[in-house]
């Protein structure tokens, strides 16, 4: 079990970052292989929707890596942060329109 005291520090997350956007990037192949491989429809679109949902989230782990996006810069109060969401002066999420937030 892992001391709950221990922090990782920035080279150690970009690390496991990295190893697990190669192993996604593998599966990825492995999924488009397969493709060639079985001439099943319903088996090539399940692979290949795969595929692309993979696909999105290794652009996501590149995105980390380069601090490319808000969320992972540490967004400062007022700045997006994610889909729709900022950081109030208190530090607390919020929605970037109010009036969309009562819907």
């Amino acid at each position: 079990m892992q001391n709950s005291s221990a922090r990782s520090t920035p080279s150690e997350a970009l690390h496991h970052v990295r190893k697990m956007g190669k192993r996604l990037e593998d599966t990825i192949r492995h999924l488009r292989e397969d493709i060639e491989r079985v001439q099943e429809p319903q088996f090539k679109a399940m692979f290949e929707t795969t595929a692309e949902v993979l696909n999105g989230l290794v652009t996501a782990f590149r995105h980390y890596e380069q601090k490319s996006e808000g969320a992972w810069r540490g967004a400062q109060p007022g700045e997006p942060r994610a889909a729709g969401i900022t950081q109030d002066q208190r530090g607390q999420d919020q929605p970037l329109d109010k009036k969309t937030a009562q819907r």
